[in-house]
């Protein structure tokens, strides 16, 4: 998931969607605009959904620079269990 830049300048920001219970139910996008506090850190990394729909489309294609980019940023967050395929155990 990307932060978008929408065309009226706000921005489109990923969010774990998360239960009353605490568990996670899935990921999400909520729009921001230029008064929320956390705008200009996000804004620095946004990309217009044109972009984002491009990056997507190269990922599907298997553009191996944008794989590489991927496993470094897994690599940098480490703390996170990625699930291998078919890992069905709860990361808790």
């Amino acid at each position: 998931m990307f932060v978008i830049r929408l065309p009226n300048g706000n921005l489109r920001v990923p969010q774990t969607a998360v239960g009353n219970d605490g568990r996670i139910i899935g990921d999400v996008y909520v729009e921001i605009g230029p008064q929320d506090a956390d705008y200009a850190r996000l804004a620095a990394q946004a990309m217009t959904e044109d972009e984002a729909a491009l990056r997507q489309a190269q990922w599907r294609d298997g553009d191996e620079a944008l794989e590489r980019e991927f496993q470094e940023f897994a690599r940098q967050n480490s703390d996170y269990r990625w699930a291998e395929p078919g890992d069905d155990a709860d990361p808790a």
